[in-house]
Formats: structure tokens, C-alpha cells, sequence
């Protein structure tokens, strides 16, 4: 992989900057698109600790125009983009009779919109190139489904379409697309759930980990970032280059229920 390109969005904090960094050990060059410039140059010194060029870019993937800004911003630094990885998320929590609208639509923009921007203004750079990894970080919810996030839910799953439809696509060039499906991991979007999910259900921090997050799982604990980076090191490396089309379960056995 050393001396391939890699965009990561969402780069900055949790899963997105643990890919990066595994990335990054194995001599990729990474370019972190978020929406935070102090937490980009942050990340960005974690990079170098492994001793690789990386970039920043802040950009907001439900907008057509940062998305464009930002894949040309890599390929004029680095000259070639190989590696996409749609990370970018966020998250709101309310039944859907009380669901904000535009709470809906910004979900549905960064998660869904975001990654379909992403995959067609990348993809061909790749498809010069006759080689490149798309990965979709999905989630668990992606599968099944869970109160109160209506909107979340809505575009993880069609999140795994997407990643569906762009591997048919684009097979015949040596790119693969693939979704990687996790259950909770301990980020600053899970810790900020879990706040809310105590709110919502009327009970302490501890049950909510307890009962929500890890009960109906076969192992009952949080993944950590580096477990979901490692599995999008393999889906990028040419030992995964039959796996395309598929949404791999990283969930603690949420899903063999």
C-alpha cells in the first residue's frame, strides 16, 4: 500500500482517525476531510508520529462543491487518489412523531448524500488508475434497527445500497466497494449517544451501556477504533480484492440473533 492515496472523512477524531493511522503505518497518504480545523491539525500530528505525509482539508460532504473542492485538493497534492473512505457521520435522537425536519435532512445529507458525493467524484480517479477501495463505514444499524433514530437508521441502510450499486459499477476496474458494519464504538459520537440515550430513556449512563449497547450482543463491550481500522486495512490490501459488494459485521454478534 505505500505510496497510495487515501481520503478519509470524518478523518479527524474516533474511527475515521484510526483508519488513518493505520493507514499511514503502512506508508499511505492520508487526507482527512472534516469540519473542524483545530481537531484537523490535531489529527494531522498524530499522523506524522508515523512518519507519512498527510493533508487536511475542512469540507462538509453533504455539499457538492466541499466534496469537489476537497478530492481535487488531494490529487493536486499527492497526484492520484486510490483509497475513499466515507466515515463522515452524525447523529440525533427523538421519536419520529417529535423528529426534526431538518434535523432529518442534515442526517440524510452528510451520511447518505455525503457518501454518494464522495463515490462519484472519486471513483474516477480510480477508474484512470484501473485500481482503488472504496469503504462505507456503516453500522450495525445498517442491519437492524433501534428507537429513536429514525434518520440515522434510514441512511445507513441506504448507505449499503449505495456500496451495493458502486460495486457492480465499477468491478471492471479493479475497484472494489465495500460497507463495514459496526456495532457501538467508543468515539466522541458514541459518548455523546450515550447522554442522550439516558435523557431519552429515563435512566443512568452505566444502563445505557448496559442495556442498550452491549446487552443484545454475544460479547458484552464497546469496539475500539483500531478493531474497525484494522478490518478497512484488509478490504484496501490485494488479499481482499475478491470481497466487493459486501457489508462486513464488526458487531460483537448484535446480528446472529
Amino acid at each position: 500500500m505505500k505510496g497510495k492515496v487515501a481520503i478519509v472523512t470524518g478523518g479527524a477524531s474516533g474511527i475515521g482517525l484510526a483508519i488513518a493511522k493505520s493507514f499511514a503505518k503502512e506508508g499511505v497518504h492520508c487526507v482527512l476531510a472534516d469540519l473542524d480545523p483545530h481537531a484537523g491539525e490535531a489529527a494531522l500530528a498524530q499522523l506524522a508520529k508515523a512518519g507519512e505525509k498527510g493533508a487536511f482539508v475542512a469540507a462538509d460532504v453533504a455539499k457538492s462543491a466541499d466534496v469537489q473542492r476537497m478530492i481535487a485538493a488531494a490529487v493536486e497534492r499527492f497526484g492520484r487518489l486510490d483509497i475513499l473512505v466515507n466515515n463522515a457521520g452524525l447523529q440525533y435522537i427523538a421519536p419520529i412523531s417529535e423528529f426534526p425536519e431538518d434535523r432529518w435532512d442534515h442526517l440524510i445529507g452528510v451520511i447518505l448524500t455525503g457518501a454518494f458525493l464522495c463515490c462519484k467524484y472519486a471513483v474516477p480517479h480510480m477508474v484512470r488508475r484501473k485500481w482503488g477501495r472504496v469503504i462505507n463505514i456503516a453500522s450495525l444499524h445498517a442491519k437492524v434497527a433501534s428507537p429513536f433514530k429514525a434518520a440515522y437508521i434510514a441512511a445507513k441502510h441506504g448507505v449499503l445500497g449505495l456500496t451495493k450499486v458502486l460495486a457492480l459499477e465499477v468491478a471492471e476496474h479493479n475497484i472494489t466497494s465495500n460497507a463495514i458494519c459496526p456495532a457501538y464504538v467508543r468515539t466522541p459520537l458514541v459518548e455523546r449517544q450515550i447522554e442522550e440515550q439516558a435523557r431519552r430513556h429515563q435512566i443512568s449512563r452505566d444502563d445505557v451501556i448496559r442495556k442498550i449497547m452491549t446487552e443484545p450482543a454475544a460479547i458484552h463491550r464497546l469496539l475500539e477504533p483500531d478493531e474497525v481500522a484494522s478490518l478497512a486495512l484488509y478490504l484496501c490490501s490485494d488479499a481482499a480484492a475478491g470481497i466487493t459488494g459486501a457489508a462486513l459485521d464488526i458487531d460483537l454478534g448484535w446480528t446472529a440473533r
